[in-house]
């Protein structure tokens, strides 16, 4: 459970390349990404609420229409917000509801998101599951990119599909299935293979320079939540 930080994380690539062929060609190819990462707490739950099934671009001008209207985006801030003004941030309806559901899931004790920290990978996704609005994919982004966890792989995610399918030189991408068995060799430092995963799809598509400060980059549909 420590998690993975900009000191360790070069050391964990190191030791996955050592021992497979396909993450050193990344490396050979596009050198060790960025350690990318973002703060735990209800601001990044919130943020990848936004970005379920969208585009990163539009995600990110929705998230940063609802901070400049609510002044920061907190369980307080969202929990007293006229629906009206989520609306006018470029929210749906049913993502209206989720944000605010999960503000008042925090506020009232039910979702105590500082003591996931403490808690392992599987009952994290159990806790964060339990709340409507969070999906697989929503729980692993959050054990991956805010709670740093080393062993994560978000199968859901549409670019770690096409991004395995691209490094394996396979005829389609890969399904969520079949996705967790091919993930298996990377045990346990999934996350940082996902890493090289993601660094590989962007370096490809000519997106080297995009920083993956929102979590995983991907093109269209974020995710299966």
């Amino acid at each position: 459970m420590t998690p993975i930080s900009s000191e360790t994380f070069p050391s964990l690539v190191e030791e996955l390349v050592s021992a497979d062929a396909h993450l050193a060609s990344v490396v050979a190819a596009h050198g060790i990404p960025a350690f990318w990462h973002r703060p735990p707490g209800f601001a990044t739950l919130a943020l990848f609420i936004v970005e379920q099934q969208v585009s990163l671009q539009s995600a990110k001008a929705v998230y940063e229409r609802l901070a400049d209207l609510l002044g920061s985006v907190e369980p307080h801030t969202v929990h007293a917000a006229d629906l009206d003004d989520l609306g006018r941030a470029g929210l749906t309806r049913q993502k209206q509801r989720y944000l605010k559901l999960l503000a008042a899931a925090v506020l009232e004790g039910r979702l105590d998101l500082d003591g996931l920290e403490a808690l392992p990978d599987d009952e994290v996704r159990r806790r964060l599951l339990r709340q409507i609005g969070i999906g697989r994919w929503t729980a692993d982004v959050y054990l991956l990119s805010a709670l740093r966890r080393p062993d994560v792989w978000p199968t859901g995610d549409r670019a770690l599909q096409v991004g395995v399918g691209d490094l394996l030189g396979a005829a389609a991408p890969p399904t969520p299935d079949e996705l967790e068995t091919i993930g298996q060799r990377w045990r346990p430092h999934r996350s940082v293979a996902a890493r090289l995963v993601w660094h590989d799809y962007l370096c490809r598509r000519g997106r080297a320079t995009e920083v993956a400060g929102l979590g995983p980059i991907t093109d269209g549909s974020r995710s299966r939540d």
